[in-house]
């Protein structure tokens, strides 16, 4: 890949997911939640965090708020254990982290449930220091997820929110808050193709969002149906 077409892609990289670009619509309780947890631990008081799980189909928001949550904590100066289905490199609780984060967890072997139990005993019940918070998610709710008992069992001690999928307007609002931080123009027309065409998963739109925001910056074109329709074909 030669230089200039690097710098050209690197400038249509994605923003990082903030609580703040996070569009609540029907999941505010479960936003205002992670928010009041978030404003505790900055503010010292963080003494015995109660677990959290979120849980609801694909594209309702579950990884944007745990990936949300993890850079805020991280800019407070704080440590984090991150888990998701694809982490392969597993490593032990470490007793620097303040928050474990597990992600996808309806997706989790057997090796990553065996560590994400140790991370949520060793979380709960540290041996030094004072209770980390756990903050999970997955598409089923605790009593339904596939996983061993210990594991589930634990997943839905806390605070359980089911995030729910955006309606039209809102997934439209979402759209354009999401090209505008991009500095991408989204037309009412190309905006209608896209949620026409593709799925209602949020995720999925955002993936095409972030695919079609660096092929026009390669191709230096506006975004259009046609440019929409050419980038289809080839990529």
């Amino acid at each position: 890949m030669s230089h200039m077409k690097q710098l050209v892609l690197d400038i249509g990289l994605a923003p990082v997911p903030t609580l703040e670009r996070f569009f609540a619509g029907p999941n505010t309780a479960a936003l205002q939640h992670l928010r009041q947890v978030l404003e505790s631990s900055q503010a010292g008081a963080w003494r015995a965090p109660v677990p959290v799980y979120l849980w609801g189909e694909s594209g309702c928001g579950k990884t944007h708020l745990l990936k949300a949550v993890h850079e805020a904590l991280r800019e407070q100066g704080l440590r984090v254990g991150w888990m998701d289905a694809a982490t392969e490199h597993l490593c032990p609780f470490d007793d620097s982290w303040s928050a474990v984060l597990l992600d996808e967890v309806h997706l989790y072997d057997s090796e990553q449930q065996a560590l994400a139990f140790n991370w949520f005993v060793n979380a709960m019940n540290p041996v030094a220091g004072t209770p980390r918070w756990v903050l999970a998610a997955g598409e089923l709710p605790p009593l339904d997820l596939p996983l061993r008992d210990d594991l589930r069992s634990r997943l839905g001690w806390g605070h359980v929110f089911q995030l729910r999928l955006l309606d039209e307007a809102e997934r439209r609002a979402v759209l354009r808050q999401e090209a505008d931080a991009r500095g991408v123009f989204l037309g009412d027309e190309v905006m209608d193709y896209m949620l026409r065409r593709f799925s209602r998963d949020l995720g999925s739109l955002m993936q095409l969002l972030d695919q079609l925001d660096s092929f026009a910056l390669r191709t230096q074109r506006a975004l259009t149906i046609p440019l929409l329709k050419t980038m289809l074909e080839t990529e």
